[in-house]
């Protein structure tokens, strides 16, 4: 009976897009490169923050130096130009009335993670927040996934994870954890598929049609 969720924050629960594009533009900026769009940082949205810039050819000095800058403005402003999706407290609200264990487990620091879900009230709907940590541990998926197992004390074979980008479909994998994507953050179809998706949902209404139909009734 699978009677925990795993949730990812961004592009699952909230949509972070203006505030992370733009602390990376700050970074950039204070880095003396040429600042991108926002179109063209969407990348960075979802993976661990060390991981985007260093597939972007940042050498570990310049990718220490560039989450520095970053947080400067993420820290004080960014977190909170951030919205969330539509639908989303309703369904936490549901799954919380049905008695469903409910986790957060993403890579971005927790310490921003409960600023967040603070700061929007939804704080409460959460057994646990899990997150990396500011110095760098704890950045993979599967290792976010194992401290919330961890904290919890559930068997992995009891939760679902649900996550919009393909870290979060192959940090579940890592423990056999049934995934379930979602495209109206910011993976592709394709992307959550081939990283081991069991199920996609485009919208919120999607997702929450699946928990209820798939799950809710094994409660």
């Amino acid at each position: 009976m699978k009677n925990v969720i795993l949730f990812d924050l961004d592009g699952t629960l909230t949509d972070p897009q203006q505030g992370i594009t733009r602390a990376i533009q700050h970074a950039q900026q204070k880095l003396g490169e040429q600042v991108e769009t926002m179109e063209e940082l969407r990348s960075f949205i979802g993976p661990p923050l060390q991981q985007s810039f260093q597939e972007r050819g940042y050498s570990e000095d310049k990718t220490t130096a560039a989450i520095t800058y970053f947080r400067e403005y993420f820290a004080v402003k960014g977190m909170f130009e951030n919205e969330v999706y539509d639908g989303i407290e309703r369904m936490l609200q549901r799954l919380k009335e049905q008695n469903y264990v409910l986790a957060i487990a993403t890579s971005k620091p927790e310490v921003y993670a409960n600023d967040i879900l603070a700061h929007f009230q939804l704080a409460d709907y959460f057994d646990v927040i899990v997150g990396s940590e500011l110095d760098g541990r704890r950045t993979a998926k599967a290792e976010v996934i194992e401290e919330v197992l961890v904290r919890l004390v559930v068997p992995a074979s009891s939760c679902v994870m649900i996550g919009d980008r393909k870290h979060d479909m192959i940090g579940a994998r890592h423990h056999q954890i049934e995934a379930i994507g979602v495209t109206y953050g910011y993976g592709s179809k394709r992307e959550l598929l081939e990283a081991g998706a069991s199920h996609i949902c485009n919208t919120v209404h999607e997702l929450n049609q699946l928990l209820e139909k798939a799950y809710v009734s094994e409660v």
